[in-house]
């Protein structure tokens, strides 16, 4: 794969902000895809995950960032936002970055593929948010397309069974739902696995068109999240 990604992430994060400029003070506290994320929480998510490839993309350790962004004023997101994909478009800026070997939630990979995996996370929850705010605006199927495209990559079937892998089996989908199938998760209709999902706290959820999930407890298939 020799593709270029930062493009894609730039599209991918201006499609985050206008949805993030779209969000009223009375709906943070909403629900969304995810039971353990209110919009406030997925905000600071969308915000701190995007800061962690920011350092990676700097040369840091990633994984030391905490994906969520704490202490922002509800009438900030937009600005918190624009801040760190700004810092993402600074850090990657260097062509030689995209061949550099970094470390990221699923293993080492490089730069290139680290960044793609962070296309597929935002469009990701690109859907959560747009379907917590009640679908202000329409979204990218090119982007849509490129995530699936990525999640088929990174997690091919015969890697789902890897304990260090944060990531279920993917299952079977009509074509409207096959980005977050192939991540793993079924579709919103299942309301009860909805409210049984696994936890969310540590990372990237997502209901999304592209959900990761992570190992659950033993005696439990269902994972929790893992960026």
């Amino acid at each position: 794969m020799n593709i270029d990604p930062r493009p894609l992430y730039t599209r991918a994060t201006e499609q985050i902000a206008a949805l993030v400029a779209t969000v009223r003070p009375e709906q943070l506290a909403g629900p969304t895809p995810c039971a353990e994320f209110d919009v406030r929480t997925l905000l600071s998510h969308l915000a701190g995950g995007t800061r962690r490839i920011a350092v990676v993309g700097a040369g840091g350790d990633g994984m030391a960032v905490r994906p969520f962004l704490d202490g922002v004023e509800d009438d900030r997101w937009s600005a918190a936002y624009d801040e760190v994909r700004t810092e993402v478009r600074k850090s990657w800026a260097d062509d030689a970055r995209l061949d550099a070997l970094v470390t990221v939630p699923w293993g080492e990979a490089p730069g290139r593929i680290a960044l793609s995996g962070y296309v597929m996370e935002a469009v990701t929850h690109t859907w959560d948010l747009s379907e917590s705010l009640g679908r202000p605006l329409v979204l990218d199927p090119e982007l849509a397309e490129f995530a699936l495209g990525i999640a088929r990559r990174v997690l091919p079937d015969e890697r789902r069974d890897d304990e260090e892998l944060p990531f279920d089996s993917a299952v079977p989908a009509p074509k409207g739902r096959r980005l977050r199938t192939a991540r793993g998760l079924p579709g919103p209709a299942t309301a009860q696995l909805s409210r049984t999902r696994a936890s969310c706290r540590d990372c990237a959820t997502s209901r999304s068109a592209l959900s990761h999930t992570r190992r659950p407890p033993p005696g439990s298939r269902r994972r929790g999240c893992g960026w």
